[in-house]
């Protein structure tokens, strides 16, 4: 009897203005299953801390180092990490 449960289906509404639909990629339709939501709004917060990750490190002038210059600050690291 708990299987049965678990497996039924119910609907849920949500209201969301346009800007909302918008903002997360949402076509204006009636219906979406759950799963398509999650990964639309999953999209949308990982599209967010990519852009803020960004930011962060042009601010910090992480984004000019090289190639050699982030690899040197890999090995550091894991040489840090050894020591302890």
């Amino acid at each position: 009897m708990q299987t049965q449960t678990l497996n039924k289906m119910r609907t849920i509404q949500l209201k969301l203005n346009e800007s909302d639909l918008l903002k997360y990629n949402i076509e204006a339709q009636n219906e979406i299953n759950f799963v398509d939501l999650v990964e639309k709004l999953s999209l949308y917060f990982a599209r967010k801390a990519l852009l803020e990750c960004n930011e962060i490190a042009e601010k910090t002038g992480l984004s000019n180092l090289t190639e050699q210059e982030i690899n040197d600050e890999i090995k550091a690291v894991r040489n840090a990490k050894g020591n302890y």
